[in-house]
């Protein structure tokens, strides 16, 4: 199974790599590969989020996530964005901007391509930071069953039953980042950027919510052509996690998916901004930058069709709890580039932090749940998750 669900992402290595090699020599093919490990660390966590999003739409949605999604994230996200971004803002024709990217330069030198992009910096992490702050307090401001750091989540899921709170707070940090953050020049740029990312998520995430709820569920894992992309999870998942694996889940098909899989496409947005700007600090070359970042996109894409054919994520329930955090932490850190430098090892070592105790947690959960044959299946007895 490793093998047919990276398989791509192994041959797209070896091409991706080969061609830094023939562009760059030594020197490209060996920041290529450094750019690729940094993908890979900093977007971890989005492989987790896109598997909760993905395993509930059809197969026909899954699978045009994994071809179509591929395609926007590599060429789009990491190499037609940053264009689009320098274009825009120095009034550069799409040609100009082209011709700017290959001159290179280094970001410290006015005019250069890297010098324009990290100059549109601010405008950019505000969209972001705010796009996944929604989503991390959407997250922490809900009750549900089965909680991780419950001496904080529960407290937090009962002050969510006051309305639009999670707005409230986002708001409120919206305008301390502009206000204390951002040079005097940027503050409206900030403010009206953060306030775009935030519309974006209201938006999409809530026509994808409002759909679904109006649609009829779809529990059928096979297409129309009766070909399956994804197994139903409940052929791999243990009984403990048949509950949630099993035909119960509901997949999105219709405009209920449609908007999900534009909520994929943002989200994966929002976390390629700190990696594309970051890695103007290894090199200034457009061509290596999106080699390095799209073979890594390629892998974040092969690890969430794992996720969901393995059913991971209902078998160690508190990975997407760690995933959750490490975004809400990811949104934190993308506010304060605004004002500070933060490397992104820092960035990805946070997020696999988070992902790392969240799955240690969820074992020692399966195994006092295999040790105690009268348990209930209560998610909260275990004392080790309150300390993680």
């Amino acid at each position: 199974m490793v093998l047919r669900i990276f398989g791509w992402s192994f041959g797209v290595t070896a091409i991706g790599l080969l061609l830094a090699f023939l562009y760059g020599g030594p020197a490209g093919l060996a920041i290529a590969a450094i750019l690729i490990v940094l993908e890979i660390s900093v977007s971890f966590d989005n492989a987790v989020v896109n598997a909760t999003v993905l395993e509930r739409m059809s197969p026909f949605w899954q699978k045009l996530f994994l071809t179509l999604g591929v395609l926007i994230a590599v060429f789009g996200m990491r190499l037609v964005f940053p264009l689009l971004i320098v274009g825009i803002t120095a009034h550069l024709s799409p040609t100009e901007a082209v011709s700017l990217a290959l001159d290179k330069g280094p970001a410290d030198e006015p005019g250069t391509y890297a010098y324009l992009l990290n100059e549109a910096h601010p405008a950019i992490a505000a969209f972001g930071g705010m796009f996944l702050l929604m989503l991390f307090l959407d997250f922490i401001f809900e009750e549900r069953d089965i909680t991780w750091l419950s001496w904080l989540e529960r407290p937090l899921g009962r002050m969510g039953k006051l309305d639009m709170l999670g707005v409230v707070v986002a708001s409120v940090l919206l305008l301390l980042a502009a206000t204390q953050l951002a040079p005097e020049d940027k503050v409206a740029t900030v403010l009206m950027s953060g306030v775009l990312g935030m519309i974006t998520y209201i938006l999409v995430n809530g026509l994808s919510s409002m759909l679904e709820e109006h649609e009829v569920p779809h529990v059928d894992p096979e297409d129309e052509s009766g070909s399956e992309l994804l197994p139903a999870p409940s052929r791999e998942v243990p009984p403990r996690s048949a509950a949630k694996a099993n035909g119960e889940l509901a997949l999105k098909t219709g405009k209920a998916a449609f908007f999900s899989f534009l909520y994929l496409e943002v989200l994966d947005a929002s976390f390629s901004f700190d990696g594309v700007i970051g890695a103007f600090a290894i090199t200034s070359d457009p061509i290596i930058i999106a080699i390095g970042l799209g073979v890594g996109a390629m892998y974040i894409r092969s690890l969430t069709v794992y996720l969901v054919r393995k059913g991971t994520l209902a078998e160690y329930v508190y990975l997407e709890h760690g995933a959750l955090w490490a975004i809400g932490s990811l949104a934190v850190l993308l506010l304060l580039t605004i004002k500070f430098h933060i490397p992104e090892v820092v960035t990805g070592l946070i997020g696999v932090g988070f992902i790392a105790a969240a799955l240690v947690s969820s074992v020692r959960r399966n195994r006092r749940e295999d040790n105690t044959p009268s348990s209930t299946g209560s998610p909260d007895l275990d004392p080790a998750t309150a300390a993680v």
